[in-house]
């Protein structure tokens, strides 16, 4: 069970309304066609993607004559006739920007430099006649002895030149050393957090089709922009000769940002056969071959003074790094901005291993970064004997520690208070293992939860009938995050139209570029892209209306023009004075000086309760309350939907998600579902979501902020302080699986 409260509603518009999703009915009844299931192009011939058995070496020789004669198969490639493509290039690339768009070859030669890495593609009639006939390749191979191992490695560290969005590697204010020396209570701690894999619903899949020299992409990609970069590149063709197309996405999570192998080689042998071909990755094949988030070591050390009130923050973090590619994730970035402290030190250091690269995973940096840090401000709590809220509260900065700027809103302490108050903190006993029912261990804990706020460039086109039909289009990306809905909103609410006036469409890179999903900033950018629209088409509709309209300030409500006490209907003006219709296009900047001058954030809180069983060490979760101030709400219920995702992304980040890796063979070993354990419906409990309304005029013309990620941002530490309030055990490698709780309760006489 779950339930909903939300402070804001405009009573004008559909924004702030719990408006269902416009694409819900297609989704349910099977009518949104995704990525595999295109069909525009006519039929297509089948690919299937077969792996390296080993993780470091060269192909000695690849025998495909079997393959070759098998019934139904088109064509078999591998790296002796695979299209010439750019060399890959350096592991760390000049700017940011350009990691989206490199070129990223595929078969382009007999190096294997990790497990699974695309060694030849079959394409048949079928898709399980691809798939026998890839089993008939023999491969012989070369192999060499890699380097897997993050933990054992870490005195090989190097320091990254920066790390993810190019944000700065370390940072450094006072002297920490000092600071941390003198400070009269000390906590030095380490953390460990695995590897972990997106699993998004919707597999990696392509369906490419040539005309000529011109390429039609279907595709699940989070950002258009960066798929045509990436083609474009490896491919070797103008950008302007790809189209891609992507309107309904089932997830990404980060993992769909970049090209993969699926729309490399279904590009490829399109143009060979010249016939459209699709290319799935296999869930299986998902793991090794479209990234993951990396494993790290995380060491907290926090120094305050008998009060609770910070000295010195220092968080440093070892990451496992791709040795051919490097992602570097921003993981330790967010603890510049959460408390206050004179003396601080960040710093983020990369290991090398023949893996393939990491990615961005929701929320990357928070995601991991908070899941030890808010456990990490537990300890010092517990430390100080002090509840875990009023050390938070003491610690709130005035300004942005490092950055020395205002916040342009910040609610960290409204969100703290009001969830406590909401979920009965005040009746959690702060003293370890001491609540019980039965056989059952009942414990409380908390953590706070930031994220940046971010604005991507983007550009919209909207445009009205003569009929007054609205027509919304840019080559935005739906994730299952709700865009087309709110793209609607704003537009409806911005003309003054009914919903039912107006049709998005996304997911076409014909349409206006846009930042797409990622990063939390979707809504706003692509948001602020269709208001910006939405604004210079008003101002068409004002010039054709003429006096009075055009002498006042006219209004749009209704589906009229009001001004000067006379109003006209949309339809009828348009059919009076713009009878083929109107067109504008908008568009919002990337970030500028108002993020300058002021630190941008979403803020949250997380509480939790669970029962951990004293016999089996079995953790159940009871209770789980979210309170999220992420500037203005558009539309509740999938704002409502986007935090309840992340909560429970939390929780499985706290008690079950990892990816094992063999350090022996550098292999994923759990690479399925059956195996790769997240939350199921039997593993949430009941969860509650509040909203605090905080409207931020600075972030951008909407005054929203980024929330789809913020869920994710210590929630895990909330489960884990909750697991160690019931326990009085603090485990430090996540995931908290039974294994590690078990041998400490066992020897606890209860």
């Amino acid at each position: 069970m779950s339930t909903f409260r939300h402070t804001q509603a405009l009573a004008d518009g559909p924004i702030g309304q719990p408006v269902d999703r416009i694409d819900g009915r297609l989704k349910v009844t099977g009518r949104a066609t995704y990525a595999y299931e295109q069909d525009e192009m006519g039929p297509a011939a089948y690919g299937y993607i077969l792996g390296a058995t080993i993780a470091t070496g060269r192909i000695d020789d690849i025998d495909t004559r079997q393959a070759e004669r098998a019934p139904g198969v088109l064509y078999v490639m591998t790296y002796r006739n695979a299209p010439p493509q750019p060399a890959f290039g350096p592991p760390l690339t000049p700017t940011p920007a350009e990691v989206f768009t490199r070129a990223r070859p595929v078969l382009a030669t007999d190096r294997i430099r990790y497990y699974d890495e695309p060694v030849a593609l079959v394409v048949a009639l079928t898709f399980e006649a691809a798939r026998s006939a890839a089993s008939l390749i023999r491969v012989r191979y070369t192999a060499e002895r890699g380097d897997h191992d993050l933990f054992s490695r870490l005195s090989e560290a190097y320091t990254p030149t920066r790390t993810n969005a190019g944000l700065q590697t370390d940072s450094a204010v006072g002297d920490f050393d000092t600071g941390f020396e003198a400070a009269p209570v000390k906590l030095d701690v380490t953390y460990y957090t695995p590897y972990q894999s997106h699993n998004p619903m919707e597999p990696h899949a392509s369906i490419a089709s040539w005309a000529g020299n011109d390429l039609t992409l279907y595709t699940s990609a989070q950002t258009l922009a960066n798929f045509r970069g990436g083609l474009a590149n490896t491919l070797g063709i103008p950008r302007e000769r790809i189209r891609v197309v992507s309107p309904y996405v089932g997830g990404g999570f980060g993992a769909k940002l970049i090209i993969h192998p699926d729309a490399v080689l279904a590009a490829f042998a399109a143009r060979v056969l010249q016939r459209p071909v699709k290319v799935a990755l296999t869930r299986q094949q998902m793991y090794a071959n479209a990234g993951h988030r990396a494993a790290m070591q995380h060491q907290v050390r926090l120094g305050a003074d008998s009060t609770g009130k910070l000295l010195a923050i220092g968080y440093d973090v070892w990451s496992a790094t791709s040795r051919f590619e490097e992602f570097c994730e921003q993981t330790a970035v967010f603890a510049r901005s959460l408390y206050a402290a004179p003396s601080r030190l960040t710093r983020h250091r990369l290991v090398p291993v023949d893996l393939n690269r990491g990615e961005w995973m929701r929320s990357p940096g928070e995601a991991p970064g908070m899941l030890a840090f808010e456990s990490a401000m537990d300890e010092l709590a517990e430390r100080l004997n002090q509840d875990p809220i009023d050390v938070r509260v003491l610690n709130e900065p005035e300004i942005d520690p490092e950055r020395g700027v205002p916040f342009a809103t910040r609610s960290l302490v409204a969100c703290m208070r009001t969830g406590a108050e909401r979920f009965g903190w005040n009746n959690r006993n702060p003293a370890p293992g001491r609540v019980r029912e039965g056989r059952r261990l009942i414990g409380m804990g908390m953590a706070a939860a930031i994220r940046p706020n971010y604005l991507g460039a983007s550009r919209a086109q909207v445009s009205m009938s003569p009929t007054g039909r609205v027509l919304v289009r840019l080559d935005m990306t739906d994730i299952g995050t709700g865009t087309y809905t709110i793209l609607t909103q704003v537009a409806a609410q911005s003309l003054g139209v009914p919903m039912s006036s107006v049709q998005v469409q996304l997911g076409d890179s014909r349409f206006p570029q846009t930042a797409g999903s990622g990063g939390s900033w979707g809504a706003a950018s692509a948001g602020s892209a269709v208001e910006d629209a939405c604004q210079r088409l008003k101002q068409q509709l004002i010039q054709v209306a003429g006096v009075p309209y055009s002498d006042g300030q006219a209004q749009f409500a209704g589906g009229r023009i009001i001004a000067s006490g006379r109003s006209e209907r949309l339809t009828d003006l348009m059919m009076r004075a713009a009878p083929t219709g109107l067109q504008a296009e908008g568009s919002v900047g990337p970030m500028g000086d108002s993020y300058k001058n002021y630190s941008q954030h979403s803020n949250g809180a997380h509480f939790v309760e669970v029962s951990v069983d004293m016999d089996t060490g079995e953790i159940r979760m009871r209770r789980m309350l979210s309170v999220i101030a992420a500037g203005r709400i558009l539309n509740p219920k999938t704002a409502r939907s986007q935090i309840l995702g992340g909560m429970t992304w939390g929780i499985g980040a706290a008690l079950m998600e990892q990816t094992l890796l063999d350090t022996r063979h550098g292999h994923f070993i759990n690479h399925d579902l059956a195996e790769y354990l997240i939350p199921v419906n039997g593993d949430i409990a009941d969860m509650d979501v509040v909203f605090l309304e905080e409207a931020d005029e600075k972030a951008n013309v909407l005054g929203i902020k980024g929330l789809g990620e913020l869920g994710v941002c210590g929630a895990g530490a909330a489960v884990a302080n909750a697991v160690y309030n019931a326990t009085g055990i603090r485990v430090r490698e996540f995931p908290l699986s039974i294994d590690k709780l078990l041998p400490a309760l066992a020897a606890r006489d209860w």
